[in-house]
């Protein structure tokens, strides 16, 4: 039982030491996911369809079925179901039906014998992640048939003030510049884009302070649409950006916070070097003593009154939206 119990001690010291930044799992119908929860689409392909509508990203609305020789099974699913047969509403990756967005070949309305190029995005909402940072989604083909029509899908960064969306076809990826994950990136053949839901990660990198982003999910296929060797269907589900913790609260303090005047006579002002905002301030003694404690309702350069306090070495402990630092102050 030793070992089992030592990697359950472990999972619970990670999830502790983890903050979500950002996660969504696109539960809700496409209209609230755009009006009310921020995201955006645009469809850059070759020859985009025209009315009703010129963007594929949905969330999936399927009906269970009744397969016959003239309705299909809904895609999504992990089984083959025989004529005759219910097909259920497919599930999300964490198994709630319809909980997961699409995309598909009908992105283009070409018909040209070699097919037509799609670039049909969908955009995150503004999210603030700083260098290490951990995002991850999962997505699968829609499709159990024998034929394998190759996909691709990228997941992309703009990390522009203003950021830019593509605007001018197939190839333009406005500012959206930093490719952080491609799905099967070459299109070949032969299954490689996974049919049961698969999660991808990317670690934030390369920013020079916690900068507020885009995140673009981009279905970019050549020789793509209803005449192209390649294109089918593809689902994504469960985005999430989540921030591990540091361990060490003496060097989170070193490289987020820094105080002044220390020695102090009475005052201590806190600096916030990165953005972080501060919710809690608490002076312990050597023996853990809890001597003051002070909420700072999320304020990033705040100061507190140690006047009161009698003179000696303390412990100074900052809890933050982004971690816990501590280092040692002394009262003059």
């Amino acid at each position: 039982m030793k070992k089992p119990l030592l990697l359950l001690l472990l999972l619970f010291v990670s999830l502790l030491n983890a903050q979500n930044v950002f996660n969504y799992g696109f539960a809700t119908p496409t209209a609230t996911m755009i009006s009310t929860d921020g995201w955006s689409l645009t469809n850059q392909s070759t020859s985009p369809p025209s009315s009703p509508t010129t963007v594929l990203w949905s969330v999936a609305s399927y009906t269970s079925v009744t397969v016959s020789s003239t309705v299909n099974a809904t895609p999504f699913q992990n089984q083959v179901y025989a004529t005759g047969a219910v097909c259920p509403i497919p599930n999300g990756q964490d198994g709630t039906a319809n909980s997961f967005a699409l995309v598909n070949y009908a992105s283009t309305s070409s018909t040209a014998a070699n097919g037509a190029t799609i670039s049909n995005w969908l955009f995150t909402p503004s999210i603030p992640v700083q260098n290490g940072d951990v995002v991850t989604f999962y997505t699968r083909k829609g499709t159990s048939a024998t034929a394998d029509y190759p996909d691709r899908l990228e997941l992309r960064m703009s990390s522009a003030a203003t950021t830019v969306v593509p605007s001018s076809g197939p190839t333009d990826i406005g500012s959206y510049s930093t490719l952080c994950v491609s799905v099967n990136p070459n299109l070949a053949t032969g299954f490689l884009y996974p049919k049961i839901w698969t999660v991808y990660s990317y670690t934030v990198s390369g920013l020079t302070a916690p900068t507020t982003v885009k995140f673009g999910f981009r279905y970019h296929v050549t020789d793509a649409g209803i005449n192209g060797a390649n294109s089918d269907i593809i689902g994504i589900d469960t985005f999430s950006v989540t921030r591990t913790l540091s361990t060490s609260t003496e060097s989170f303090f070193k490289n987020n916070l820094s105080i002044y005047p220390n020695p102090t006579d009475g005052v201590l002002n806190i600096n916030s070097n990165n953005n972080v905002i501060i919710n809690s301030a608490s002076i312990t003694d050597l023996n853990g003593r809890i001597i003051k404690e002070v909420y700072l309702d999320g304020m990033n350069n705040p100061s507190i009154n140690i006047s009161d306090v009698n003179s000696g070495i303390y412990f100074l402990k900052i809890t933050t939206d982004q971690g816990i630092g501590t280092c040692k102050v002394m009262k003059k």
